[in-house]
């Protein structure tokens, strides 16, 4: 399954700086080689390191884990939605209210982990079973039009963006 990257103005403003960090290249190859980054990435702290931020009140490693996964959980849903054709708006959601809800930090990282692969599995299932035709459907997300197909490279984007930020501001603080 190949898609064309979607281009500029064919998906809400909002979710430009994903589809700017979402890397060239087949999709579905580079959701599935990304797993396995964060897969390496979060499999090597500790828990004492999972609870580390690098600033008051962002977010742990636990929390943007958990963030990964919730974002992915919704994304992919309203790929599903859009691509079989249901024309229902979809509503934004809050992910500062998701975050405080989910109470990352109290959760074990392996299980924080094991979740994120298991959303991200489900996702590239969904992703690889929609026919050519639903690519092209659009729909309703907090107010927006929207593609099934950009879909996929918000998924990408998103946890690149995040990983990026792991990168510059979390890893050189830990110790």
């Amino acid at each position: 399954m190949s898609l064309a990257r979607p281009l500029l103005g064919q998906y809400p403003e909002a979710y430009a700086p994903y589809l700017l960090a979402a890397p060239e290249g087949d999709v579905v190859a580079l959701l599935q080689a990304q797993l396995a980054d964060v897969t390496s990435l979060f499999a090597g702290l500790s828990e004492t390191q999972g609870a580390y931020r690098y600033a008051p009140g962002k977010w742990s490693f636990k929390g943007l884990l958990q963030h990964l996964s919730d974002a992915e959980r919704i994304f992919a849903y309203r790929c599903l939605r859009i691509g079989r054709g249901d024309s229902t708006p979809l509503p934004g959601f809050d992910e500062e209210a998701y975050a405080t809800e989910s109470l990352a930090d109290e959760r074990a990282l392996a299980e924080l982990l094991a979740d994120f692969r298991a959303v991200r599995t489900a996702s590239l299932t969904l992703f690889r079973s929609l026919p050519e035709a639903a690519w092209g459907r659009e729909g309703t997300t907090n107010g927006r039009a929207i593609t099934a197909r950009c879909l996929p490279f918000i998924c990408l984007g998103h946890a690149a963006h995040h990983l990026a930020v792991i990168r510059e501001r979390y890893l050189p603080g830990l110790t």
